[in-house]
């Protein structure tokens, strides 16, 4: 079995040398694909999701940030805080960007959620460099959001239960040659599995 590190550099070096076609195409299958899951969450109504700005030779998001916002949802965008916390920012298409102090990303500027307002959330589109058909993943490495994904199940919802049902659920946001078979990927004890792939050829079901 390859180690994550293993992983996580071969991805990004096919990423890296994605022609702009490919990723042009990559970015309007992920907002298509990614708008229609998550209003199947919404139940066909408005909802609130959390995603993120891909960056560099992350698959592109942005596509998918003003589809979402153009169907009447609302979006959560995250800022990174001291001690590898994660803050959220309510996001639109006029939403204004600054340097983050601790990543190399830009963040979106305004009032700041802690992770409560989560529990709101109808779904959560995270980044990764891979998944596999057992629910791991692997992220950039940072581990930003490990421990938000373990801060999250651990919270209380409406109903007082504090656990895995009452986390919105997850997609991890990969190109399709990044859903691996099941036990590809090394799981640690702080890893959290996630729901579902959104590639830009669909939606894949994990677990």
């Amino acid at each position: 079995m390859m180690s994550k590190d293993e992983i996580r550099s071969s991805h990004r070096a096919r990423r890296a040398a994605l022609p702009g076609a490919a990723v042009d195409a990559a970015a309007a299958g992920i907002a298509r694909h990614g708008l229609g899951w998550a209003s199947g969450m919404a139940d066909g109504g408005r909802g609130t999701f959390a995603a993120y700005l891909g960056v560099d030779a992350e698959p592109p998001t942005l596509p998918l940030l003003s589809a979402l916002e153009a169907a009447g949802h609302r979006v959560l965008l995250p800022v990174c805080e001291p001690g590898l916390e994660l803050s959220w920012v309510y996001w639109t298409p006029e939403s204004g960007y600054a340097r983050s102090r601790f990543a190399p990303i830009q963040e979106p500027v305004g009032e700041r959620h802690g992770t409560a307002v989560m529990l709101d959330a109808d779904a959560i589109f995270l980044p990764a460099t891979a998944v596999d058909f057992s629910g791991n993943r692997i992220g950039q490495g940072g581990g930003y959001y490990d421990k938000f994904l373990a801060t999250l199940a651990g919270l209380s919802g409406p109903s007082g239960r504090a656990s895995d049902a009452g986390t919105p659920p997850t997609a991890a946001v990969v190109y399709d040659t990044e859903v691996l078979p099941a036990g590809s990927i090394p799981a640690e004890s702080f890893d959290r599995k996630v729901d579902v792939a959104l590639t830009p050829g669909g939606i894949v079901r994990l677990r």
